[in-house]
C-alpha cells in the first residue's frame, strides 16, 4: 500500500476499552519468563504471530515517544540507553496533538485503514500498538487539537500546525537507469547503491544549504529510503516554503520517451557540487560491467555515444573507433575519463577543427554540460515530492516492520552507508531466534534495559539515539530555556 493511495478511515478506538492485558505487556527493562518467545524459526520472515512478539518486546516504544513528544525530559542524555518506565508521561503537548494511522487485518488479506488516531501517553500509544498489531503505521503531523477529536469538531476546525520535512526516494523511480535487472519491489545490491547516492546529495544539501543540523535516514524495510528533518525551524515550515524547499532539489531528467532534458549554464552551485558527489560514484558503480555496465560493452558504449549533441558528432566517431580497437584495453573508467577529454578540448574555443570553431555558446553549453547530464540522469535523487509538500502527508514509522519483507525500518548513517547492506536487515524470524540465544545462553542481563539490546537491533538503535535523538533534545532544551527568558523578560520575572 503507498503512502500516498486514498482510503477509507476508519473510527479511532484505539484508547477506549483496552484490554487489560494489553495495558501489562508494556516494554520493560527486564522481561518475565512468562513472556519470553517460544523457540523461533528463524526462516520464517513475517507473521501475524511474530509481529505481535516484535511489538510486546521489541517495538522501542520510549524511542519513538521521546522523539516526537519533543520533551527533553524524556531522555537522559548522560545515560544513552535510559531506563525510563514505559509509563513515561511529560509536560509535553506536543504529543497528544500527533497524528498516527494504522493499517490492520482483523481477517487475512481484509485491510483496514484507520487516520486521526492519537495518544496521551507512551503507555496508551504501547496499548494500542499492542492491541492491534499494526501491519502498518504511518505518521503524520502535530494538529491543534488531538486528531481523535476530528468528529467532534466543527468542520474545518482541525487544523495542522507542525510537521517534520519529510523526503520519500524508493528504486521503483530508477526503473529505466537500473540495468542490473531488477524493476518494481526487486532491488539488488547494484541498485541499492543508487539510494546511497541519493541521501549523500540530499544529506549535503539540507544541511549546507538550508542549515538543518537534525536530519535521520530510515530504510523503509523494502526498496527505498525516508529522511526526517526534525530541526523546530523544519518542523514550523508552512506548505508554501516546504514545496520550495523540495522544488530545489527537483531536476527534470527526462525520459526515454521524453529527452529534453537540458541543464542551464552555468550551473547552479547546489549542482556543481552534486555533481562533485555523484560522479565519483558513478564511475565506480554505473560503469563497469560489475555495475550497470554502461561503458563495459561495445553496445553499450555505441548507445551512450549516440546520446552526445549532434555537434559532437566527430568526438563521437573518433572514440567509437578507437575503443573498437583489438588493441584498445581501456577501463570504463578510462574511456569515460578519455571522454569527457575529448569534449572539455572540442569546446575549447582555442580548439583548430571547423566544427569546433563554429559552435555557438548555446551549443558549447551543451556539449559542456552532457556529462553532467549524463551523470544525473543515472544517480541525482529521485523524489517522491509530493510527500514533502504538505504538512498534513503520513510517512511510514521508523522501527516498524514491512510485511513483505518482515525487515525493520532501521536507521541508516549517511557516512556508513557503504556498510549498510538491506539484505543483512534481521527479519522477524531472526529477531526472535536471537532473542532465544540470548536468553537460553550465559549472557548477562545486567546491561540490558531493553529487549532489543538482546538482538542485533541493538547497533543501529543505540547508535541512533545517541547521535541522533539525544543532540535533537538538547536543542530543544536550549530552545525551551530560551523561551522562557524571552517571557521572563517580557513580564519583569528575573
Amino acid at each position: 500500500m503507498s503512502d500516498n493511495e486514498e482510503h477509507e478511515f476508519g473510527d479511532d478506538q484505539s484508547t477506549k476499552n483496552e484490554d487489560a492485558s494489553a495495558k501489562q505487556q508494556q516494554q520493560q527493562p527486564t522481561t518475565s519468563s512468562s513472556t519470553k518467545s517460544s523457540a523461533a524459526d528463524s526462516s520464517v520472515v513475517f507473521s501475524p504471530e511474530l509481529l505481535g512478539m516484535y511489538y510486546s518486546r521489541l517495538f522501542p516504544y520510549q524511542m519513538l515517544y521521546s522523539w516526537l513528544s519533543y520533551d527533553p525530559a524524556t531522555i537522559n542524555p548522560a545515560k544513552i540507553d535510559v531506563t525510563s518506565s514505559s509509563k513515561n508521561t511529560t509536560n509535553t503537548t506536543t504529543f497528544p496533538r500527533r497524528e498516527f494511522s494504522m493499517t490492520i487485518e482483523p481477517t487475512p488479506g481484509n485491510e483496514v485503514y484507520i487516520r486521526y488516531q492519537s495518544f496521551l501517553s507512551q503507555e496508551e500509544l504501547t496499548s494500542a500498538i499492542q492491541k492491534r498489531r499494526p501491519t502498518k503505521i504511518d505518521i503524520g503531523a502535530v494538529f491543534n487539537y488531538p486528531p481523535k477529536d476530528n468528529k467532534s469538531l466543527p468542520s474545518g476546525k482541525l487544523q495542522t500546525q507542525e510537521r517534520e520535512l519529510v523526503f520519500d526516494i524508493d528504486l521503483t523511480d530508477y526503473d529505466e537507469v537500473r540495468n542490473c535487472g531488477c524493476t518494481g519491489a526487486k532491488i539488488c545490491n547494484k541498485c541499492w547503491t543508487f539510494m546511497g547516492m541519493a541521501m549523500e546529495v540530499m544529506d549535503e544539501g539540507l544541511r549546507n544549504d538550508f542549515g538543518f543540523e537534525h536530519v535521520a535516514w530510515f530504510y523503509s524495510g523494502r526498496r527505498g529510503v525516508h529522511c526526517w528533518v526534525c530541526d523546530d525551524s523544519a518542523r514550523k515550515l508552512t506548505n508554501e516554503a516546504r514545496s520550495a524547499v523540495a522544488t530545489y532539489f527537483e531536476v527534470n531528467l527526462g525520459s526515454d520517451k521524453n529527452k529534453n532534458f537540458h541543464l542551464s549554464s552555468p550551473l547552479h552551485p547546489m549542482l556543481t557540487r552534486a555533481y562533485e558527489i555523484l560522479e565519483p560514484h558513478f564511475v565506480e558503480s554505473v560503469l563497469p560491467e560489475e555495475g550497470h555496465g554502461l561503458l563495459s560493452t561495445r553496445a553499450s558504449w555505441t548507445k551512450l555515444l549516440m546520446t552526445l549533441p549532434k555537434q559532437a558528432n566527430t568526438v563521437a566517431a573518433k572514440l567509437e573507433e578507437k575503443w573498437g580497437s583489438k588493441k584498445d584495453n581501456t577501463t570504463p573508467k578510462e574511456k569515460w575519463e578519455e571522454l569527457t577529454s575529448a569534449l572539455t578540448a572540442f569546446i575549447t574555443k582555442g580548439g583548430t577543427s571547423k566544427a569546433a570553431k563554429n559552435l555557438s555558446n548555446a551549443d558549447r553549453a551543451r556539449i559542456e554540460n552532457w556529462s553532467v547530464e549524463t551523470v544525473f540522469k543515472y544517480t541525482y535523487p529521485r523524489l517522491d515530492i509530493n510527500v514533502s509538500k504538505m504538512q498534513n502527508h503520513l510517512l511510514k514509522s521508523p522501527f516498524c516492520v514491512h510485511p513483505k519483507t518482515g525487515r525493520v525500518c532501521v536507521p541508516i548513517e549517511v557516512s556508513n552507508f557503504d556498510k549498510f547492506d538491506p539484505f543483512q536487515v534481521p527479519t522477524l524470524g531472526q529477531l526472535m531466534k536471537e532473542l532465544d540465544e540470548f536468553e537460553g545462553g550465559e549472557m548477562s542481563d545486567n546491561d540490558v534495559a531493553f529487549d532489543w539490546q538482546k538482538t542485533s537491533l541493538k547497533e543501529p538503535f543505540e547508535k541512533f539515539q545517541k547521535s541522533f535523538l539525544v543532540p535533537l533534545l538538547n536543542e530543544e532544551r536550549k530552545i525551551q530555556r530560551e523561551e522562557r527568558e524571552k517571557r521572563a523578560a517580557i513580564v519583569g520575572d528575573f
